[in-house]
């Protein structure tokens, strides 16, 4: 295992490792407006969400590692504290990377990139027409975390209002996240494409806790068949079944036929139907 302290390597060699290590990473493009009315738009990948109440995203335009200036995002946001988080898909993202050339600062990235500039309801800064979701900002606060190369600032913006496309939405007007198409940020010049064939569901605990692997059974804690990822589904699970629950140091050993089943009842998101199958394997052995 290779092992680095941060101290030890260049800024620009840092940011290689880790925008690799910490993806993917969901894109804000920024538009924002100086107090001369000069727009600017620029992708930032240092951005998410922090907050429901109140609804604060946080991104961050960072000092340049190269030369540590700063970008006109931060400079227009100090005079005129307000932005629109354009969320980013797939059919956009050759655009996106061309609003990020570093133009000159009366350059409008939107008309260098092809946008559409459409007006915000509540903030000076517009809206990027194509973008599937638009998020009208104030800025509440923003925090420098150093004056080096390569140093973020943090924008923290409040959300104050939500424009959603209405061919992402479902039937019963919420997003529809196979219809969205999003895409992230990766290492180097590396995307994600977030579709409906590489989405899945994992079932959240909630309110109700999972019984953890501790509880599960020899017989299926040790075996070497099922994943770590396809125990977790069983462990997720509230109790054990009341015959394996009354006597824990139970064993059976699964056929290729009985783990080929029970493998397919968890890719279907269904651990309870697996667990009784196993458990009529047992009362049946």
């Amino acid at each position: 295992m290779l092992t680095i302290n941060t101290s030890d390597i260049s800024p620009i060699e840092l940011q290689g490792y880790l925008q690799s290590a910490i993806a993917p990473r969901p894109i804000c493009l920024a538009s924002t407006i100086d107090k001369a009315g000069q727009v600017n738009l620029s992708p930032f990948s240092y951005f998410n969400l922090f907050s429901m109440n109140p609804p604060i995203c946080i991104f961050s335009p960072s000092r340049r590692v190269r030369d540590n200036t700063t970008k006109h995002t931060l400079e227009n946001l100090k005079e005129v504290p307000e932005c629109v988080i354009n969320i980013v898909n797939y059919a956009m993202v050759g655009q996106v990377s061309l609003s990020s050339c570093e133009y000159s600062k009366d350059v409008n990235e939107f008309t260098k990139a092809g946008f559409t500039q459409i007006p915000s309801d509540l903030v000076a800064p517009p809206r990027v027409a194509e973008s599937p979701i638009q998020l009208e900002c104030t800025v509440a606060q923003i925090i420098a975390l150093g004056e080096k190369a390569g140093a973020g600032n943090l924008v923290l913006a409040e959300i104050k209002r939500i424009h959603i496309a209405d061919s992402v939405l479902n039937a019963n007007n919420k997003i529809d996240q196979a219809k969205l198409d999003l895409v992230a940020r990766l290492g180097g010049d590396w995307y994600a494409r977030i579709n409906e064939q590489n989405l899945f569901e994992v079932t959240k605990p909630n309110t109700q806790l999972g019984m953890g692997f501790d509880m599960l059974p020899k017989f299926i804690r040790e075996s070497e068949a099922l994943s770590n990822n396809e125990k977790a589904q069983l462990a997720n699970c509230t109790t054990l079944p009341e015959s394996i629950a009354k006597n824990t140091s139970i064993s059976l050993d699964f056929t290729d036929a009985h783990m080929n089943a029970i493998k397919k009842e968890l890719a279907g998101k269904n651990a309870q139907a697996a667990w009784a199958f196993i458990e009529t394997l047992i009362v049946h052995q």
